[in-house]
């Protein structure tokens, strides 16, 4: 059995939290940069040459990528021969997120009641999803979830009888209907199966996936190209201003589901598409 204090989850977690906000993916970069390259329309190239310089400027200077620094999300892969020791591991990862947010100068926006509202004033409490794994290892994932796409995002429980072009029109249409509210050019995470709840945790999860690396279910990879391609034919573009560069990628999982029920959720975020991970 090894010990981990979680004192060192909160180290990680602070340090995620500022370079997610700082720093992004060098897949999405290089995404973005093809899709440059291959848009034909004027204003659409001229869009995605400035968010480019957005992303080289929020790197050198280590200032935020957007001014939306997101809801902490933390997905932790714990590992069942670890034994944490030190305190409670939720608020250790709490208390990463207080001082990433509060020592990178990241704005803070998250409330205490969703009604009644009340800002937290240091980002906290994180959306903390656990998952036990085999090994001694634990891998901490951070993606702060901006909720101008978040608040675009949908889900719908199918009959089976819908089967895969209901499936299809159904994220071409959430799509559609959130032109450009998102901040295209956007990733679309997909979640199908489960039930109501797994089926938009994998939406979410979908979008960890990097971008160049096609679903290893070969139906489900084609069914991602399609989507794509649909989805970029709407000509919504970048910032909505038209083109051909309205998504970098659709991503898509699934799990086993009921044999009455088929439920589908879509995950949408921004080009702006930040996640990090450390395996301690």
């Amino acid at each position: 059995m090894r010990e981990l204090h979680v004192d060192q989850i909160t180290r990680v977690v602070a340090k995620l939290a500022e370079e997610t906000n700082f720093f992004l993916g060098e897949d999405v970069c290089r995404r973005i940069s093809l899709c440059r390259e291959q848009e034909d329309w004027p204003v659409a190239g001229d869009i995605l040459e400035k968010i480019e310089e957005n992303i080289r400027i929020a790197g050198e200077e280590r200032l935020p990528l957007c001014q939306d620094t997101g809801m902490a999300c933390v997905f932790l892969e714990v590992g069942q021969d670890v034994h944490l020791t030190g305190g409670n591991l939720e608020d250790a990862v709490n208390e990463g997120v207080r001082k990433g947010y509060t020592e990178g100068f990241l704005r803070k926006s998250i409330v205490a009641d969703p009604i009644r509202r009340g800002n937290t004033g240091d980002n906290t409490p994180a959306h903390v999803h656990y998952e036990i794994v085999p090994g001694d290892r634990v891998k901490v994932i951070l993606a702060p979830k901006g909720f101008g796409s978040e608040n675009m995002s949908r889900i719908k429980m199918f009959p089976p009888s819908a089967g895969a072009e209901g499936v299809k029109d159904f994220i071409v249409q959430c799509v559609e209907e959130a032109g450009a509210n998102p901040c295209p050019p956007i990733v679309v995470g997909v979640g199908i199966g489960g039930t109501f709840d797994r089926a938009a945790l994998m939406a979410k999860q979908a979008l960890l996936v990097p971008l160049e690396e096609p679903h290893p279910d070969e139906f489900y990879a084609a069914m991602e190209e399609e989507l794509l391609e649909r989805i970029n034919g709407l000509g919504i573009g970048p910032q909505g201003f038209g083109g051909r560069t309205t998504a970098l990628a659709v991503k898509i999982k699934t799990f086993p589901t009921h044999i009455a029920g088929m439920p589908v959720a879509v995950n949408i975020n921004c080009h702006v598409s930040r996640h990090g991970e450390v395996v301690l």
